[in-house]
C-alpha cells in the first residue's frame, strides 16, 4: 500500500552510468523484479526487507545489501515505521571496466557472486557510504573516483565476493526460452511459441522456468520489458515511445507496471536520469 509519506529520489551519473536510489516506503515497496545492474546499499532507517534468491533478507539500520544482477527480489517494511535505505545501481560494464583497471589487465565480463543478500562487515559498509556520499552535488570528480575505486577493492578482494565467470554450459531448455523471450520481447508472445522453442511442452517449460529463474515466463517477460525501458529513458527516449518498443500496449500500460516494480513513473524517470 502507498502511503503520503513513501518518497523515491533517482539520479544518475552520465559519466559512469552508475544511479544512486535514495528512498522511504511504509509497508509495500516493490513488486518482484531484477536489475542487469549489481546493487550495493545501506538501510538508514527502519527495518527493510525483502525475498531474494528465495530467502526472507531483514535488514535493519546499518546493514549493507547486496543483490546480484538478475537476481529477483521485492521490498516492503519490516515495522510500522517503515524504512529509508539508499543504494547504488552499479552497471556491469562499469564494473569490467573498473576491475580491469585494478588488475592491469584486459577487461573481463565479470558477474557478482555475493555469499550473501546481507553484511554489517564495518569496511564495506564504510566504502558504500562513501561512495554514496560522493554522489553528492558538487563533490569533486577525484573524491568519487577513489571512493568508487575503494568500493571496487571490497566488492572484488574481499572474501572473493566478486568471482570471474566460468565457461557457460550448454544452455538449458528453460534458458533457450529465456533467450528467446529476451530477442522477441516486443511481440505478444504466446506460451506455445516459447515453448516451442525451448523444446518442452508448455507445462513442462512453466515448472522449470519458474524453478530455475524464480519467475513464470510471462513475470519474466514484464521484467525483461521492464528493464530494457528503464535502460532507453535514461537514454532520453520518450516514454510513449518507449513503451511501443518494448512490447506494452501504450504509454499507460508501461507506467502501471513501471510504477509498480520501481515506484516511480517513467516520465519521472527519465527526467531524473537526464539531470544529475
Amino acid at each position: 500500500m502507498t502511503t503520503q509519506d513513501d518518497w523515491i529520489r533517482v539520479r544518475r551519473d552520465p559519466a559512469t552510468g552508475i544511479e544512486v536510489v535514495h528512498a522511504h516506503f511504509r509497508g509495500h515497496a516493490y513488486d518482484p523484479h531484477d536489475h542487469d545492474e549489481m546493487l550495493v546499499g545501506v538501510t538508514l532507517q527502519g527495518v527493510q526487507q525483502f525475498q531474494c534468491a528465495r530467502r526472507i533478507v531483514t535488514s535493519t539500520v546499518g546493514n549493507a545489501m547486496l543483490i546480484e544482477p538478475g537476481a529477483v527480489h521485492d521490498g516492503h517494511a519490516g515495522s510500522e515505521q517503515g524504512f529509508t535505505y539508499s543504494m547504488l545501481y552499479l552497471p556491469l560494464a562499469w564494473v569490467d571496466a573498473a576491475i580491469a583497471r585494478r588488475e592491469r589487465k584486459p577487461g573481463r565480463q565479470a558477474f557478482s557472486m555475493f555469499r550473501a543478500s546481507l553484511s554489517n562487515e564495518p569496511a564495506l559498509i564504510n566504502a558504500i557510504v562513501t561512495a554514496l556520499h560522493s554522489f553528492e552535488p558538487d563533490d569533486p570528480r577525484l573524491a568519487r573516483d577513489e571512493a568508487l575505486d575503494t568500493l571496487i577493492e571490497h566488492l572484488a578482494a574481499d572474501h572473493e565476493r566478486l568471482l570471474v565467470a566460468p565457461a557457460r554450459p550448454s544452455p538449458s531448455r528453460a534458458r533457450r526460452a529465456q533467450e528467446y523471450i529476451d530477442a522477441h520481447m516486443a511481440l505478444d508472445l504466446s506460451m506455445d511459441q516459447v515453448a516451442e522453442h525451448s523444446g518442452m511442452d508448455r507445462y513442462a517449460l512453466a515448472r522449470q522456468f519458474r524453478r530455475e529463474f524464480g519467475l513464470t515466463p510471462h513475470a519474466y517477460l514484464v521484467n525483461a520489458r521492464l528493464r530494457r525501458a528503464r535502460a532507453l529513458l535514461a537514454r532520453g527516449i520518450a516514454p510513449a515511445e518507449v513503451a511501443a518498443q518494448v512490447g506494452f500496449a501504450d504509454q499507460s500500460h508501461l507506467g502501471r507496471w513501471f510504477k509498480r516494480a520501481y515506484r516511480i513513473t517513467p516520465a519521472k524517470y527519465r527526467h531524473s536520469a537526464q539531470t544529475f
